[in-house]
């Protein structure tokens, strides 16, 4: 393989949710949760390609649910195919359990000075990994319910992009892309101001209480905002992707206004989960442009965030979302393989 540009051990973090792709719609819609186990082996072939890159050392943020334990009888091994794998250091932090574990690793891997965070979840986990990452580039890796933003595809081929960058071999004018995002502020009457993010969708629901996180029946939502309108979509985006497909590269985005079936220009069926097709009564959309905050008509109720219930708003607030162009990076793992074949990074000297 080549050799390295910068001279500085590379650092990656890891982030991987133990709990996605477990929420109701995977109930509702006979979808597979991804088991423990499974998540386990995706890691150890992250570690395995790193390590084949020069990635001695990696972060990883700690959990409760087995998954430091189950990889570390592995990493204790020290022989077979874990032989060589980087070594995992874990952020000392506390575990809630919650998403604030996500919201806190990302921020202490962004003050180490981690080169790329590889995160392993759903639309929900990279939105919170992108909260508190700054200026870290991330690489999504779908393992959660809705997966709109994280792409699937093989862990071995990410760890080598990953790598590669991290270790210098890929320029970041090569490696790296801009991706939108949504940002929501909600200001009450006396001048409080709330604000959060999306980075595929924001979802306006009739409902007054945040309850069970995931979204997902059609006669409860009011208005959609999507950053990106991809036809290949599951989740609730992917209304935006069958009216007026908008790539994740090209300029502005889509608000769309729901109705009901008597009121409504046509009903569209749309694929809200996985397994799960469901009519969606359509009053009508438009465009939203990068910069221009779009005021959310309903008077009341739930702003929810890439598939879950986050905030609730009441008659005296106002909620604008405001599309956000070049907002955040992400590592195009296309890109770096193309770059590694052109320059031939992958090479190395024949053994006598």
């Amino acid at each position: 393989m080549g050799q390295p540009t910068r001279a500085a051990a590379p650092l990656v973090g890891i982030i991987a949710n133990p709990v996605s792709a477990r929420d109701i719609r995977r109930v509702i819609a006979n979808a597979n949760s991804l088991q423990l186990a499974d998540r386990v082996n995706i890691v150890l072939r992250l570690l395995a390609a790193l390590a084949a890159c020069g990635v001695g050392r990696v972060l990883m943020m700690p959990d409760r649910e087995g998954l430091r334990v189950m990889l570390a009888r592995h990493l204790s091994r020290r022989h077979g195919p874990d032989a060589a794998l980087p070594a995992v250091d874990y952020l000392d932090m506390p575990v809630t359990a919650s998403v604030d574990d996500t919201l806190l690793a990302a921020r202490r891997m962004a003050e180490a000075g981690v080169a790329a965070i590889i995160v392993l979840g759903g639309d929900g986990t990279h939105r919170a990994v992108v909260r508190e990452c700054g200026a870290v580039p991330i690489a999504g890796l779908s393992t959660g319910t809705n997966n709109a933003f994280p792409e699937m595809r093989e862990p071995t081929v990410t760890g080598l992009a990953a790598g590669l960058f991290a270790s210098g071999r890929v320029p970041a004018a090569r490696a790296l892309l801009w991706n939108k995002r949504l940002d929501i502020a909600i200001r009450d009457g006396d001048g409080g101001l709330r604000r959060d993010i999306a980075l595929v969708d924001a979802v306006i629901s009739h409902e007054h209480f945040i309850g069970a996180r995931a979204l997902w029946k059609p006669d409860t939502l009011a208005a959609i905002y999507a950053a990106y309108a991809d036809p290949e979509a599951i989740g609730l985006s992917s209304i935006a992707g069958l009216l007026q497909p908008i790539g994740r590269r090209e300029a502005g985005g889509l608000a769309i206004e729901l109705g009901t079936h008597d009121d409504c220009a046509f009903v569209l069926q749309a694929p809200i989960a996985p397994g799960l097709l469901c009519p969606v009564p359509v009053a009508g959309w438009r465009r939203l442009e990068h910069g221009h905050p779009a005021p959310v008509r309903q008077r009341s109720g739930i702003v929810a965030l890439d598939g879950e219930r986050e905030l609730a708003f009441g008659a005296h607030d106002e909620v604008t979302i405001t599309l956000h162009e070049q907002a955040f990076r992400s590592l195009d793992v296309s890109a770096c393989m193309r770059y590694a074949a052109d320059a031939g990074l992958m090479r190395g000297t024949v053994q006598a």
